[in-house]
């Protein structure tokens, strides 16, 4: 009763929030654009959650997170593109549980992917992990690049177009909820008690009795697919795919988000990941046209100003009321 009581209470918000935005969009009173960035906020920190799983709590320093969105994107909306095509307005599935499927497909193969990839370079360590996945992110680039050769409806380097636009408020806040929830009952589990003393010190870990490699594939895997997930949200808000928007530079994005709120830090990656987006977004609309890339400099003088005051993270170890162990209240 008490843990249907508390995920009762982290649902609220997410539910006010969706609710509210959906009946002020409906009478106009609300931006249309700025709704689209509210949506993109919550698949971005759907997306650095995956990345706090494998960095923040395991200790695994990806620069690959981006090839795994991009497989998500791709996958989930290949499935969508090719249930339209072969059943348009007969389908037998209603459009809403196809685009489910479809979601559930791209975090598949991400996980599928990352296991794969995982096997070999997680027995690889900090800066060479880091390479290793950051090659990874590069090669998946070049291959998204060429993909119409394999099949023409990925489009390559001209794009992927034709995708029918699914993503809403209602379900980007759902699944950020879901996200949530997952996460943090992953971390407070005995398996992430496992991975987080694998990023302390994975030798004591070792010692103590955890396979840390069999741990670390865990958290590489499951991190991935919040990412692959995050991806088919992405391929169904914006409704066009380009091998540009998951080369490696968008990976440090993510990390990014990741660092400023906070390493192993859930309440500080969500805060991150919307104060992120919306100052992208908003220095987009108040810099004049001349100066837009001016942005480009004032965020970085903000990075450096935070590592420098706050080099925990915006949130440091502290976290919000539901995310917290019980253990620590």
């Amino acid at each position: 009763m008490e843990t249907l009581k508390n995920i009762g209470k982290a649902l609220f918000p997410f539910a006010v929030i969706a609710g509210g935005m959906a009946a002020l969009t409906g009478r106009d009173l609300l931006n249309p654009y700025w709704v689209q960035i509210f949506q993109l906020a919550c698949v971005v920190a759907v997306s650095a959650l995956g990345l706090n799983l494998i960095y923040g709590f395991t200790g695994l320093f990806s620069l690959g997170h981006a090839a795994f969105f991009g497989v998500g994107a791709y996958t989930s909306a290949l499935v969508m593109k090719m249930y339209v095509g072969a059943y348009g307005d007969e389908a037998f599935l209603p459009s809403q549980a196809a685009f489910l499927g479809s979601l559930a497909a791209g975090g598949g193969a991400a996980a599928l992917l990352a296991c794969l990839v995982g096997l070999p370079t997680l027995r690889l360590t900090s800066d060479y992990l880091g390479i290793a996945t950051l090659g990874f992110g590069v090669i998946m680039k070049v291959l998204f690049d060429n993909a119409d050769s394999v099949l023409p409806q990925l489009g390559g380097a001209r794009g992927m177009t034709g995708i029918v636009k699914m993503t809403s408020v209602p379900w980007v806040a759902l699944f950020l909820v879901a996200a949530v929830i997952i996460v943090r009952n992953l971390v407070h589990s005995s398996y992430g008690r496992a991975l987080i003393s694998i990023r302390e010190d994975e030798i004591a870990a070792s010692t103590m009795g955890i396979d840390t490699f069999r741990y670390k594939v865990l958290g590489f895997t499951a991190g991935c697919a919040f990412a692959g997930v995050a991806g088919g949200l992405y391929a169904h808000l914006y409704t066009f795919l380009h091998p540009s928007n998951f080369d490696f530079f968008k990976s440090f994005d993510v990390l990014m988000i990741v660092v400023l709120g906070g390493l192993g830090n859930m309440s500080g990656t969500l805060v991150a990941s919307f104060g992120w987006i919306f100052l992208l977004e908003g220095l987009r609309v108040a810099l004049p046209p001349e100066y837009i890339e001016l942005r480009w400099v004032a965020i970085p003088l903000l990075l450096i100003a935070t590592m420098l005051l706050r080099p925990q993270g915006l949130f440091g170890f502290r976290e919000f009321p539901f995310l917290r162990s019980k253990v620590y209240r």
